[in-house]
């Protein structure tokens, strides 16, 4: 009999937000809008589309391993060195990719409750030990309790800015402040996905901005760039940090196709205007359907909200009677937040979908 490890045993497997064809099959509804992952509504990026296309018939050449391609894009577009710049298969990659090489089984690895669950997901399947620190009250990192929480066991902390699933965001005040108390020993990842949702006249801090031997920010085409199921995630660091990740990478990640699609993305400004403009008609015309229900939802930056009930019991009985009628939401219970249903934004007639939805539902469970 082959001997699973303990902590293996213990494991939960991710389990993903509900697919649009599973629900059509299960409920057979015609009408489904999916509003839980997140995801660019306007689809792909058209040059990310055309460029695909074009290469398809390179698609039996493997990937080139170190992205050079792709680093030099990066590196010119974000004045950087391309020794510093990393790419990988998305961030939850790149993140496990981070504490194989900065940590060792059983080490301390320190974030908050209520954030991202690809970092817990990654943390525990490698065996290393997660501390969180709760949120505070208006669904926000705590950097002050996280700050006091740091050991001589910690090794890496992670911060996602903004946090998914709340949205929320720490300024660069806050940061500045936090680094001040970070050892030079502790790795720091600054995770931010969502960076480009984030309005012009917040004030929040480009990770760029703050890069040293301690810290790695990590990006996604995912998002923004609608490249989530291409999986092309990058991050910027120190050069040896950067050249020590390439030995635990896998080799032949991203897919070329995945490379090609994120190099067309980074030019394509004018689909990255709509996101934006978009994202911003969307979560109004959500935000006024909530204030006039009166369901609480977090100050959120990115391309998403998280609707807050009065307990676990109600969100889950509203995430599932939206689920019913063809709306798809996230109940975001295993990110740590129970009373949590996160919906992005979608386009204009998936979120007038969306509204009518959610009043449907709102006076039937009230």
């Amino acid at each position: 009999m082959i001997t699973i490890p303990e902590f293996v045993q213990n494991l939960v497997p991710y389990k993903a937000g509900k697919s649009i064809d599973e629900l059509a099959r299960e409920k057979g509804l015609t009408k489904i809008v999916k509003l839980a992952s997140n995801e660019n509504p306007l689809g792909p990026s058209p040059k990310s589309m055309g460029a695909m296309s074009s290469y398809i018939n390179e698609s039996h050449r493997y990937a080139d391993p170190l992205c050079h391609n792709l680093v030099q894009h990066l590196s010119q577009i974000n004045n950087l060195a391309p020794e510093m710049i990393f790419a990988a298969s998305g961030s939850d990659a790149i993140l496990q990719y981070i504490i194989m090489t900065c940590s060792n089984e059983g080490d301390e690895l320190l974030t908050s409750e209520g954030s991202f669950i690809g970092w817990y997901v990654n943390s525990d399947k490698l065996g290393r030990k997660s501390v969180k620190v709760p949120l505070t009250k208006d669904y926000k990192y705590d950097l002050d309790s996280i700050s006091k929480a740091i050991t001589d066991k910690t090794k890496i902390i992670y911060l996602a800015n903004p946090n998914n699933p709340t949205g929320t965001i720490f300024s660069s005040k806050e940061l500045e402040s936090f680094f001040e108390t970070v050892p030079s020993n502790v790795l720091v990842v600054l995770d931010e996905a969502y960076t480009m949702y984030v309005d012009n006249d917040l004030d929040f801090p480009n990770g760029l901005n703050y890069l040293r031997e301690n810290l790695i920010v990590t990006r996604t085409f995912s998002k923004s760039y609608g490249l989530a199921g291409l999986r092309v995630g990058y991050a910027f660091g120190h050069p040896e940090l950067i050249k020590s990740m390439f030995k635990v990478k896998l080799s032949f990640e991203p897919t070329s196709l995945s490379q090609v699609a994120a190099i067309a993305a980074i030019s394509d400004d004018e689909f990255i205007r709509e996101t934006i403009e978009l994202n911003k008609r969307s979560l109004s015309m959500l935000r006024d359907k909530l204030d006039s229900l009166e369901i609480k939802y977090t100050d959120s930056a990115a391309n998403f909200l998280m609707m807050i009930f009065e307990s676990e019991e109600q969100a889950r009985k509203f995430t599932i009677e939206c689920l019913n009628r063809g709306l798809i939401l996230r109940h975001v219970d295993t990110f740590g937040i129970p009373e949590g249903v996160r919906i992005n934004s979608g386009t204009d007639e998936e979120t007038e979908f969306a509204v009518e939805v959610i009043e449907q539902v709102w006076e039937l469970i009230n």
